[in-house]
């Protein structure tokens, strides 16, 4: 059986159950769960950045980094080609590994001189005018007058004249670093312009650019934090069905077929970016479900960052089911042979632990406290499913392999989970119906009772 998007019975009216397509999921009690208090979520670091940035864009600096290290960085995370302009630097040949992420940094405005040292060792000064300029700060940068410059210098030069041996644009651009974050306070007892900067300071300044482009994690807090359940209501408050009408053609054609049973349509620009080994990711329909398990998770100590991943589950709606209630966050089309379509708002609670060790943990948590195993059970957490649905990118014991089938258009993308042996057929489906479309299937880690359930089991 391939995946079906959990459907939401609550929402429809029905506990009917078909086959292994729908499952009966509702079941609430009281949480009990040691009151242990999570532990405080760590800043982020240079170890960190370099993981994200080695992960995601395969980038590194090494001990000891050239001006030349640092621009190939800079322009491979933040993605700038250069539209091929004639060669403006004096001192670097068109053949140099450097040059055209070096013209695509100067045609962005970010290098601004014709002479590059891309050799000579990176300062502290030089990460810091490069930054504020790739983060797209330099307008902000040039709206300080020499006193608010030199209030802000003096956070990183106490006692000294704080614009000493700067031009006013230098001062400008190394204020709005201090004040803005891209140098960070960490770093402030220890900074000097001209002093060759490490790998470590070049890589946190590095990461402090992608966080102000929106190009590092996408979340919205910590499970430890004192506001997180305000936050996720808020932000599930403000989803709306995710929709793209010319994925959702291919999709629906799918699944009128027979070759899927169900699929979700996603929005990558909510995709959180989280490192995968100390990530999961928790399906559910209903958000008094995430706000519990948020609960729970800190009772059992856990921290981790969240984000909520806004989804659409499409799946069919049997007419003998009776009229469905249509309402903004359930939609039905009706299909030839009777039966409906129905387009059911739900999301993705992405979670990355402190640690891999709380990662392993969470299993046992939810199958203690978020697994309905009999109808009058009580001690779960709200609406609890029979089936729960949380999976990983990286092995973990004791869970099961299972295929994603992806089809993607711009920010939009729809996927269908199945079972190993059915992915072939499914992606030489879709293709099928929508030639134009390049469809990536790929393996992935999913806990016992989705697996069972792909395989039929309703409980």
């Amino acid at each position: 059986m391939h995946l079906i998007s959990r459907t939401r019975l609550s929402r429809i009216g029905t506990l009917a159950v078909t086959g292994a397509l729908l499952l009966s999921l509702w079941s609430a009690g009281p949480v009990q769960a040691s009151q242990v208090p999570p532990p405080a979520a760590a800043p982020q670091s240079a170890d960190d950045y370099q993981q994200f940035i080695k992960d995601q864009f395969g980038y590194s600096l090494p001990p000891s980094p050239t001006k030349g290290d640092f621009i190939l960085a800079v322009a491979g995370v933040l993605g700038l080609q250069s539209s091929g302009i004639a060669n403006p630097f004096q001192d670097i040949s068109v053949t140099s590994s450097v040059y055209k992420p070096a013209l695509a940094l100067y045609e962005s405005g970010i290098l601004t001189s014709d002479i590059l040292n891309q050799d000579q060792p990176l300062t502290q000064g030089t990460a810091l005018y490069i930054a504020v300029k790739a983060a797209g700060l330099k307008e902000l940068a040039y709206t300080y007058p020499a006193d608010k410059a030199a209030k802000a210098l003096a956070k990183i030069q106490p006692g000294e004249a704080p614009a000493r041996g700067l031009t006013p644009q230098a001062a400008q651009e190394l204020a709005a670093a201090v004040d803005t974050g891209l140098l960070p306070e960490s770093l402030h007892n220890d900074f000097e312009l001209n002093k060759p900067a490490s790998a470590s300071f070049g890589i946190l300044v590095l990461g402090k650019v992608l966080e102000t482009k929106g190009l590092y994690k996408h979340y919205l807090g910590s499970v430890s934090d004192p506001d997180i359940t305000r936050i996720v209501r808020d932000a599930w408050r403000y989803q709306s069905l995710v929709q793209q009408p010319e994925l959702q053609d291919t999709a629906d054609q799918a699944l009128q077929a027979g070759l899927i049973t169900g699929y979700n349509i996603k929005d990558d620009r909510f995709t959180p970016n989280f490192e995968k080994q100390r990530t999961l990711t928790y399906g559910h329909s209903e958000i008094d479900h995430a706000l519990q398990l948020i609960g729970l998770l800190r009772s059992e100590g856990i921290d981790a960052k969240v984000q909520l991943e806004p989804k659409t589950s499409a799946f069919i709606y049997l007419k003998e089911w009776g009229e469905p209630v249509q309402t903004d966050d359930y939609k039905v089309v009706q299909i030839k042979n009777g039966n409906f379509i129905a387009y059911a708002k739900e999301y993705d609670l992405s979670l990355e632990f402190v640690t891999a060790g709380q990662k392993a943990r969470f299993q046992d948590i939810v199958l203690q406290y978020a697994k309905k195993d009999r109808e009058d059970q009580t001690g779960l957490i709200a609406h609890s499913w029979w089936q729960p649905l949380y999976y990983s990118r990286t092995e973990v014991a004791d869970y099961e392999v299972i295929t994603n089938n992806k089809i993607t258009k711009g920010h939009h993308y729809v996927q269908s989970f199945s079972l190993n042996d059915q992915s072939e057929a499914i992606a030489a489906g879709l293709k099928k119906i929508s030639p134009h479309s390049e469809v990536e299937s790929y393996k992935f880690w999913v806990d016992g009772p989705f697996y069972n359930y792909l395989l039929g089991e309703s409980k």
